[in-house]
């Protein structure tokens, strides 16, 4: 049986998911930048090949985040129309699941393009 209690953590759980990416994603970005300057300036070889995977790790980071949203997803879509076939069709939780889905849905759609 679906709760309001199990909506608002698998909301909660969605946000988290989004908002890690989002971290991970800025870190490739950083680490990107950063090992380009090391290049261009000629660094250590060793240094360099340090500063190359610590860009792969947070590279696959990305992928695993989108898996684990991607069945988020699913798990909280589930529990939302678990609980509008028991006509609990309004109300704060379900509004902010509503959208939440929406936010979700759109990145996937930023991301796949």
């Amino acid at each position: 049986m679906a709760t309001l209690r199990n909506l608002k953590i698998k909301t909660s759980t969605c946000k988290r998911i989004v908002k890690e990416m989002h971290s991970y994603e800025k870190e490739v970005e950083r680490e990107a930048a950063k090992t380009a300057d090391m290049k261009e300036k000629g660094a250590d070889p060793y240094d360099l090949k340090q500063q190359e995977n610590v860009l792969a790790e947070s590279r696959m980071m990305i992928p695993d985040c989108h898996k684990r949203l991607e069945a988020a997803l699913a798990d909280l879509k589930g529990t939302l129309a678990e609980l509008e076939e028991s006509n609990q069709k309004e109300g704060p939780e379900i509004d902010e699941a509503r959208s939440t889905i929406t936010e979700v849905e759109q990145s996937f759609q930023t991301t796949d393009v």
